[in-house]
C-alpha cells in the first residue's frame, strides 16, 4: 500500500516488515489505514478552515499541515505492531495532540497571541463605542 502525502512524500507500507506476533501484525495492519485516514481528515479540516481566510492564516495553516505530514511519516514508519495497538486502536485526538506538542506549532500560536495582544493594545475605540 503506497500513498503520497500533501507534502509530496511517498510512503510505502510494504517497504518495512512489521514486528510482533502474527496476531499483533494483523491487527496493526487493520489499524494503520485508519491512522492514515485520520491524518488526512485533520489535514482537510485545516485546509478548509483556512481557505477563506487571509494570507497569514493560510501560510500558518500550510506550516501546520507540513508539521502534520512529518508526524504522519514518523507514525507510519513505526514497525512495532504493538505501537499501533497501544496508541491508535481507538482514534481520539492523538493527531491534534501531536501537533500541539510540536515546538513549531507552539511558536505559531505564540506569535498569533502576541499579534492579538498588540491589536488589543493599539486598536482605536470602535466607532460604535464613541459617544457623541
Amino acid at each position: 500500500m503506497a500513498w503520497k502525502t500533501s507534502a509530496g512524500n511517498n510512503f510505502d507500507a510494504t517497504e518495512r516488515k512489521m514486528t510482533g506476533t502474527p496476531g499483533q501484525i494483523a491487527w496493526a495492519e487493520q489499524i494503520k489505514p485508519w491512522v492514515s485516514a485520520e491524518f488526512d481528515r485533520v489535514a482537510r479540516v485545516l485546509a478548509r478552515a483556512a481557505s477563506s481566510r487571509g494570507h497569514q492564516v493560510q501560510t500558518d495553516t500550510q506550516a501546520v499541515i507540513a508539521i502534520l505530514e512529518e508526524k504522519r511519516a514518523e507514525v507510519m514508519a513505526k514497525v512495532q505492531a504493538g505501537y499501533f495497538i497501544r496508541n491508535w486502536r481507538e482514534l481520539n485526538d492523538q493527531v491534534r495532540q501531536m501537533i500541539g506538542q510540536d515546538a513549531r506549532y507552539q511558536a505559531i500560536k505564540a506569535r498569533k497571541a502576541g499579534e492579538r495582544r498588540l491589536r488589543e493594545d493599539f486598536d482605536p475605540v470602535p466607532p460604535e463605542q464613541i459617544k457623541t
